[in-house]
Formats: C-alpha cells, structure tokens, sequence
C-alpha cells in the first residue's frame, strides 16, 4: 500500500510538472508572438518612405488647389473682362481662346501629375533605405538605379518649369491687389477731397496682358473702378487666383521634395555598390 501511495504521488508531481513545462512553453510561445508582431509593425513603419509619402500628400494637394482655382478663376476672368474691360469682342477673343485652351490643360495637368505621383511613390518605396535595411540585401540592379536617375532628372525639370508657372500664376493676383489698393485710393479719394482726383485713380488691364494695346476702353477709372471692386465677380475671382497661386506653390514645393528624396536615395544605392554590397 506504502509502495502504491508513493507511486501514485510520483505519478501525480511528473504530471503537475508536464502542466508546468505546458504552461511555460504556452507563455514563451505567446512572447514570442508578440514580439513578432511587434517587430513586424516596427518594420512595417520603418519601410515607409515618409519624404515621398509628405511629398505625394504636398503634390495631390497642389494640384488640385491649383487645377480647381485656377479653372473656375479663367472661367471668371472670362465673364469679369468681357464686363468691364472689353466692348468689342474682337479684342477679348484672343484672351477667350487661351482660357478655353488652357482649361484643357489643367484637365491633362490634373492626370499628369497624379501618375506622376504615384509612380515618385512607388520609386521611393523601391529605393528607399529603409526598405533595404529591412529585408537585409540590396538586389537593385543597374538598371533600376539607371530609372531612379532618370526620375531624378525628370523631377529637376518638372519642377524647373513648374517655377516659371508659379510665376506666371502671380500675375492675376497682382493685378488683383493694386486693382483692391487703387479702389480703396479712390474711396478715400472721394471722400476728403472736393476736386475729381479719384477719376486720376485707374486700372489697365492692357498693361498685364489680359487685352491687346488696341481695346477699347481697355481701362477703368474713378467711382467706375471702386463701383467694380464692390461686386461679387471681383471677389470671387481674386479668391480663386489666390487659391490657385497657392496651389502653385505647394506642388512647386513638393517638387522640390521630391528631387532630395530621390537623389538621397540615389546616393545611398550608389555608395552602397562602391562599398561591394550587391546592388
């Protein structure tokens, strides 16, 4: 009975300690799992690219303050000249047809610049560092570094010709702004002096290119001039050039992100291949 007793004791502490050891590995291996998902997330995080993804954000939202502006800002233009700058309609169809021309190349610049966003993105994720880093071997070829350069050089230029946009979207807005300042001139104009001096205070729209030197009347004075400035096409329009100039600078600025990105990444694959490491 003594020996069976001891036994069964044995029997039941070799059992308590498979519970144990069961238990143990059940606990290392739930460890481990989270670390793993850790790790994986740490490494998700890390492979993201966040200059090309700011970059991207920046671009998309250029393009569209300036596409959106800049549309809906000729099609005021349009409507605010033929009003009050323009009588003969052979003078304003030159500056009719460039808008109407133009607004079909912001619809291709809205496409255009989202592939183009896309595929900078996609190329970061490609040639990032941090991609590199975390799968542990550099296996872009020459190849891709020869279209990693090319995106370099295409993105130089771009924002290149971009810059000349950005200022030429400058010129509305500052017809706008001294066509405001000339209208408040003539407000206090009218209101301290007895003379007609304010009919002195005028506005040539000949003068930024909006009408050919030959359109009648071309220009706007006095109590006319503060008269306009108090409707709502003027205020509209100069809202939406604003917009647009805007628009203009945040995607030359993204540009310009752009190019340090890749050609930080550029750099690093090439230093990378001088050092020996497959790339």
């Amino acid at each position: 009975m003594a020996a069976s007793g001891f036994d069964w004791l044995r029997q039941l502490l070799r059992r308590l300690r498979g519970v144990d050891e069961k238990t143990s590995n059940l606990r290392r291996l739930q460890k481990e799992v989270k670390q793993g998902c850790y790790d994986c997330c740490i490494r998700c995080l890390g492979a993201v690219p966040y200059t090309s993804l700011l970059a991207t954000l920046l671009c998309y939202t250029g393009v569209a303050l300036f596409c959106g502006g800049g549309h809906e800002a000729l099609t005021h233009t349009r409507t605010f000249v033929e009003l009050y700058f323009a009588r003969d309609v052979q003078d304003f169809i030159v500056l009719a047809d460039f808008i109407k021309y133009f607004q079909y190349v912001i619809y291709g610049l809205a496409s255009f610049f989202f592939l183009y966003g896309l595929l900078l993105l996609a190329e970061g994720f490609y040639t990032t560092s941090a991609v590199k880093q975390t799968f542990g071997e550099f296996r872009s070829t020459k190849f891709g570094r020869c279209i990693s350069l090319t995106f370099i050089i295409l993105t130089y230029v771009l924002a290149v010709i971009w810059l000349v946009v950005f200022g030429f979207t400058a010129i509305p807005v500052l017809f706008f702004i001294n066509m405001e300042s000339s209208c408040h001139k003539v407000n206090i104009l009218s209101e301290t002096t007895l003379f007609n001096q304010q009919s002195r205070v005028c506005m040539d729209a000949r003068m930024y290119g909006f009408l050919p030197w030959n359109a009648l009347p071309g220009i706007v004075c006095g109590n006319t001039l503060a008269n306009i400035c108090k409707t709502p096409e003027f205020y509209v329009t100069y809202d939406l050039y604003i917009c647009a100039f805007a628009g203009a600078g945040i995607t030359l600025l993204a540009l310009f992100v752009y190019v340090v990105a890749t050609t930080y990444n550029y750099a690093i694959l090439r230093f990378l291949g001088r050092k020996g490491i497959r790339c």
